[in-house]
């Protein structure tokens, strides 16, 4: 499977386009931390931004981090609910600060943007490492880093010809070469 998409992506382009429709032009990204400098800026404290239950349930205490939750939420207690329609306007676009000073995300011109991406940001860079690989004590601040290590640690090994054991073959010929095996 991983082989059919680097062959699909190593094809020349069609060298023969359809002449009838116009050609394909793609919207460019921005690169992180180069947002649109028409963008809204928001600058969330660390509390709010980490925050797990901004919208609690009245009823029963249940918090959520949005309030289209609270609101799908609140349909089971047989209470009224409002669902937020999108209007015909374009929504104007945000963009977000990282609350710690000293940080480069800091600086408006900097800001990531969208709301997971900061709260990745953050706890990666400045947060606790809460989450630890069994097989090799890394740790990770970001769940989803955890996980993603957790599925293929120890899988990747490479035993050198002196026996050693390395996580890749380029692994094995530094060592080799820092101790002049080779």
């Amino acid at each position: 499977m991983a082989g059919e998409a680097v062959s699909k992506a190593s094809r020349p382009p069609n060298p023969c386009p359809d002449p009838s429709l116009p050609p394909v032009v793609k919207k460019k990204r921005n690169l992180p931390g180069t947002p649109d400098p028409e963008a809204e800026v928001i600058a969330l404290s660390p509390r709010t931004l980490l925050a797990t239950n901004r919208f609690p349930c009245e009823i029963c205490g249940k918090g959520f981090q949005r309030d289209q939750n609270l609101q799908l939420h609140r349909r089971g207690h047989n209470l009224p609910w409002k669902l937020k329609q999108r209007s015909g306007k374009e929504p104007r676009k945000r963009v977000y600060v990282c609350p710690e000073e000293s940080c480069i995300h800091h600086n408006p011109a900097r800001a990531l943007g969208d709301l997971t991406g900061i709260k990745k940001h953050f706890c990666r860079k400045h947060g606790e490492k809460k989450w630890k690989c069994d097989k090799c004590s890394k740790r990770y601040a970001v769940q989803s880093d955890w996980k993603a290590h957790s599925k293929t640690c120890g899988t990747r090994e490479y035993r050198c010809d002196c026996g050693v054991l390395f996580s890749r073959y380029l692994s094995c010929l530094l060592f080799s070469y820092a101790f002049g095996l080779i």
